[in-house]
């Protein structure tokens, strides 16, 4: 499906004139992080009502990520969450990874978000060629 939309945005649009794609792949913690998508960065988003324990017990999502975005984080002070020691169990596997914390509601971490965006497009403009288009993997949680 993901291969589909990618090949329709190619033929009916021109790739060079889209700086930015995002593509869910969506499924579960496991599959998406197996499949290729031709993407250039892959996003993890991981809600904190999901707990510390996510990334231990689904490694390879996080060890594949570029970027890891925490969502949902209005919530935390209603639940037995750490977002540190989720932070902490992901640079266990992947210690590069960009972390934000973002919430929807409140508007916390948009702007870092919107930046790591920006510069990641501004930063590899250079990885797009006539046959692939600049795509982000986004997963949802």
């Amino acid at each position: 499906m993901v291969a589909g939309g990618i090949h329709t945005l190619e033929n009916q649009y021109n790739p060079q004139a889209i700086d930015l794609v995002l593509v869910e792949n969506v499924g579960n913690l496991v599959c998406p992080a197996e499949f290729e998508v031709e993407e250039h960065a892959k996003v993890a988003l991981l809600s904190v009502t999901e707990g510390e324990d996510k990334p231990l017990k689904y490694p390879v999502m996080f060890q594949e990520a570029d970027c890891l975005v925490i969502t949902k984080t209005d919530l935390v002070p209603y639940l037995d969450i750490d977002i540190q020691q989720i932070a902490d169990n992901v640079r266990q596997m992947n210690p590069d990874v960009t972390i934000i914390p973002l919430s929807a509601k409140t508007g916390a971490g948009l702007k870092t978000w919107f930046n790591w965006l920006n510069n990641f497009v501004v930063n590899n403009r250079d990885l797009q060629t006539s046959n692939s288009v600049l795509a982000s993997e986004l997963i949802t949680s």
